[in-house]
C-alpha cells in the first residue's frame, strides 16, 4: 500500500509539472503567433502604402535587369508580352474608332496580326469574343489597310469563310469572331479592343 500511494503521489505530481510545462508553453507558442500576426500586418500595411513608391522606383533600373520581371515596363502590368510587342487587352466595349483613340492615349494602337504566330497568340487570349483589331476598309471599299501601313496584300489573313462581305453596304471595320477569325462589320459597333506597342527600351 504504501508502494502504491508513493508511486501515485508521484505521478500525480509528475502530471501537475506536465500540465504546468505545457500551460506555459501553449502560452509562449500563442504569444509568438500574435507576435508574428502582428509582424505580418505592418508589414502589408507598409507594403500596400510602399507599393506606388517602389513600382516608380524601378523605373530607374536598367530595363535589361527589369525585362524578366517587366518585359512591359514595371507600370504596364496589364499588358502581355509576346514576341517582342506587348499587347493590351481592353475590359471595355466601344466602336473602333473610339478603341482607336483608346489605344493612341495609351501610347500604342490597335493590334496588326502580320503572321501565324500572333493570330494564334490573340486567338487563345480573346477565347470566341469579339476584338477589335486595326484593320480597315473606310477609305476605299474593298481596299484594305492595316492602321500603320503594313502591306494587306502580301501580310497573313485569316478572314472567316465567306468575310469579308460588307453586309448592309456598311462594314468597313474587322475584328476577330469565333475561333479568332476575321469579320468584318460596321464601325459603331461595340467590341473589346487589342492595343499593341513595341517593348519599352
Amino acid at each position: 500500500k504504501e508502494y502504491f500511494h508513493i508511486c501515485f503521489c508521484v505521478c500525480f505530481k509528475d502530471r501537475n509539472f506536465f500540465q504546468q510545462k505545457l500551460r506555459s508553453f501553449f502560452t509562449v507558442y500563442l504569444l509568438l503567433a500574435l507576435s508574428f500576426l502582428l509582424i505580418i500586418t505592418l508589414f502589408a500595411v507598409s507594403l500596400s502604402r510602399g507599393t506606388v513608391t517602389s513600382l516608380k522606383g524601378l523605373s530607374d533600373f536598367p530595363h535589361s535587369f527589369l525585362f524578366p520581371v517587366f518585359p512591359c515596363g514595371p507600370g504596364s502590368r496589364e499588358w502581355e508580352y509576346f514576341d517582342r510587342k506587348c499587347y493590351y487587352f481592353s475590359l471595355r466595349r466601344m466602336s473602333w474608332h473610339k478603341a482607336k483613340a483608346q489605344c493612341e492615349e495609351m501610347h500604342s494602337q490597335l493590334a496588326i496580326i502580320d503572321s501565324h504566330a500572333k493570330q494564334n497568340f490573340v486567338m487563345f487570349r480573346t477565347r470566341n469574343e469579339r476584338f477589335w483589331i486595326g484593320l480597315t476598309d473606310e477609305n476605299l471599299e474593298g481596299e484594305w489597310e492595316w492602321i500603320d501601313g503594313t502591306d494587306y496584300k502580301t501580310t497573313f489573313t485569316f478572314w472567316k469563310e465567306g468575310e469579308p462581305n460588307n453586309s448592309g453596304s456598311n462594314e468597313n471595320c474587322a475584328h476577330l469572331w469565333n475561333f479568332g477569325q476575321w469579320n468584318d462589320v460596321y464601325c459603331t459597333y461595340e467590341c473589346y479592343y487589342i492595343c499593341e506597342k513595341p517593348v519599352p527600351t
